[in-house]
C-alpha cells in the first residue's frame, strides 16, 4: 500500500505554531515602525526646509579614529545597528536548523528551494535588464532580498487573515534568504581583508563560543566582548554585519531537560525588540532618505540599473518564489495543503518582492563612491517594494474572506483549555470535556423548555377562565 502524498504548507505543530506567533507579533510591530522611518526619512530628505539637516545630521561623524571607527551616523545606522538585525537573524537560522522547519531535509526542501529560486530569479532578471540596456552589472544582488518587517507591516496595514501556515513560510523564506544575502555580503562585497585584524576577530569569536559552551553567564561579559569582535570584524574590510551572524549561530537553540526555553531562544526573546524596533527603523530612517520627484520617480523606469531593481523585486522574486514552490512539489510528488490553492502561493511570493533593509545595504555596497546612482537604487528599491505591495495587497484581498475562516478555525477553543480545538481532536479527554460542556448547555436547554412550557399553560389556563368569564 503506497503512502499517501506529502502535503506542502499544512498545518504547523502547536509548538512551532506558538513560536512562529510569537516571532511574527514582535516583527509586526518593528515593521510598523520600520514604515513610519521609512516615511519620517522621506519627508525630512524631501522637505527644503528640512533637506540640509537630514544631510547634516545622516554625515555627521563620531568614534574613536584611533579605532578606525570615525564613522559617519548613516554608516553607523549600516554597519553597527545591522549587526544587532543580522545577530537576531544567526539565532533564527539555528533555531530552524536545529528544531524549526529545516530540522527536517524534506520539509526544508520546500523553503530552501523557494527562498535560492527567489533570488536567482530576481538577479537574473536584473542582470539581463542590464546586458540588454547597458547597465552596470553590480547591483545584481540588490533585488534579492526579502524584508520579512516590512512585509508583515503591510499585512498589518491592510488586515488580512493570512493562516499560519502561510505566514510561517514567509518568515522561513526570509531566514533563508537572510543566510544568502550574508554570504552574498561577505563573499561579492570583501574587497581588502586586513587579516590582522580578521585572526583578531575569529580569535574573539572562538573566546565566545568557549564561554558558551563553558555556560558562562552575564551580559556584562558578553556585550563588551561583541563590540570587540565587530570592531575588529569591521576593521579586517569583511563587513561587519557578518560578526552579528556568526555569534547568533554560535549560540544554543535546543532545549536540555528542565529548561522551558533554550539560551538562543531567550536571547533572541530579550534582543528581538531591539533589532525590530530600534536597530532596523534607525537604519531605514538613515537609509532610506532620498529625493523623490515625478522626474526621479520617471528616471527609475529608464536607466538599467533601477529598471533592474523595480523588475526584479516585482517580477522576479514572485516568479522565483512561486516556480520554486510548484516545482519542489512537483518533484517530491507533493500536493499543496487542502485548505490553500496555489494563487495563495502566489500572492505570498508577490509579498516577498518587498526587498528594504537588506536590499538598501547591498545597493549601498554595490554603488559604493556612486553617490548619485546609489541614491538612484535606493529609490528603485522603494518604488518596486511599493509596487510589489500594492500587488501582494489585491491578491490577498481576493481570498481574504477564505483566510478568515481557516484563521477563526485555528483559534477556536470551545472547551477553554487554552489550545486551539484543531491540535486536540485527536485527545479523548478534550472530546470528554466537549461532552461535558455539551451535557450542560442540554440540561440548561432542557430546563429552559421546562419553564417556558409551564409558562405557556398557565397562559392557556389563565385565557380559558377569561373567555369563561365572558360567556357568563
Amino acid at each position: 500500500m503506497s503512502a499517501p502524498p506529502r502535503k506542502v504548507l499544512g498545518r504547523l505543530s502547536l509548538p512551532e505554531r506558538t513560536f512562529v506567533a510569537d516571532a511574527l507579533r514582535t516583527e509586526t510591530v518593528g515593521g510598523v515602525l520600520l514604515l513610519i522611518a521609512a516615511v519620517a526619512a522621506l519627508i525630512w530628505a524631501n522637505v527644503p526646509a528640512l533637506h540640509s539637516s537630514y544631510e547634516s545630521v545622516s554625515h555627521y561623524h563620531l568614534g574613536p579614529a584611533a579605532l578606525g571607527l570615525d564613522l559617519s551616523v548613516e554608516h553607523w545606522a549600516a554597519d553597527g545597528l545591522l549587526a544587532i538585525f543580522f545577530f537576531v537573524a544567526g539565532i533564527e537560522l539555528k533555531r530552524e536548523l536545529v528544531a524549526g522547519d529545516l530540522k527536517d531535509p524534506k520539509a526544508a526542501a520546500l523553503p530552501v528551494v523557494a527562498a535560492l529560486c527567489g533570488m536567482a530569479v530576481p538577479a537574473l532578471v536584473y542582470t539581463l535588464t542590464n546586458l540588454t540596456g547597458g547597465g552596470s552589472l553590480a547591483g545584481w544582488a540588490v533585488p534579492t532580498a526579502t524584508d520579512i518587517a516590512f512585509a508583515l507591516a503591510v499585512l498589518a496595514v491592510i488586515g488580512t487573515w493570512l493562516p499560519s501556515a502561510l505566514r510561517a513560510f514567509l518568515l522561513t523564506l526570509a531566514v533563508v534568504d537572510d543566510l544568502f544575502a550574508i554570504l552574498i555580503i561577505a563573499v561579492f562585497f570583501t574587497a581588502d581583508i586586513d587579516f590582522a585584524a580578521l585572526g583578531g576577530a575569529a580569535a574573539g569569536l572562538a573566546v565566545f563560543w568557549f564561554l558558551l559552551r563553558k555556560g558562562v553567564r552575564g551580559w556584562y561579559v558578553y556585550i563588551p566582548l561583541a563590540l570587540v569582535i565587530w570592531a575588529l570584524m569591521y576593521n579586517s574590510g569583511v563587513h561587519a554585519t557578518i560578526a552579528g551572524v556568526a555569534m547568533g549561530l554560535m549560540l544554543r537553540c535546543s532545549t536540555r531537560e528542565g529548561e522551558e526555553h533554550s539560551p538562543g531562544e531567550h536571547i533572541e526573546h530579550l534582543v528581538r525588540p531591539l533589532s525590530a524596533g530600534l536597530a532596523v527603523p534607525l537604519f531605514a530612517l538613515f537609509s532610506a532618505g532620498v529625493s523623490v520627484s515625478g522626474g526621479a520617480i520617471g528616471d527609475v523606469f529608464t536607466q538599467p540599473e533601477t529598471l533592474g531593481v523595480v523588475l526584479g523585486l516585482v517580477v522576479g522574486k514572485a516568479l522565483g518564489i512561486f516556480g520554486g514552490t510548484w516545482l519542489t512539489a512537483r518533484f517530491t510528488r507533493a500536493s499543496l495543503s487542502d485548505d490553500l490553492a496555489w494563487a495563495d502561493v502566489f500572492a505570498v511570493a508577490t509579498l516577498a518582492g518587498i526587498g528594504f533593509t537588506v536590499s538598501l545595504l547591498i545597493g549601498e555596497l554595490a554603488f559604493d563612491g556612486d553617490a548619485t546612482l546609489t541614491d538612484e537604487i535606493k529609490a528603485a528599491v522603494l518604488l518596486g517594494s511599493l509596487i510589489a505591495a500594492t500587488l501582494a495587497t489585491v491578491l490577498l484581498k481576493l481570498r481574504n474572506a477564505e483566510y478568515r475562516r481557516l484563521y477563526e478555525a485555528e483559534e477556536r477553543d470551545e472547551d477553554h483549555s487554552g489550545i486551539p480545538d484543531i491540535y486536540e481532536e485527536d485527545d479523548p479527554a478534550y472530546h470528554l470535556r466537549m461532552a461535558a460542556i455539551h451535557e450542560r448547555k442540554a440540561a440548561e436547554h432542557r430546563r429552559i423548555a421546562e419553564l417556558k412550557s409551564a409558562e405557556r399553560l398557565a397562559e392557556v389556563a389563565g385565557g380559558a377562565g377569561e373567555e369563561d368569564d365572558r360567556r357568563a
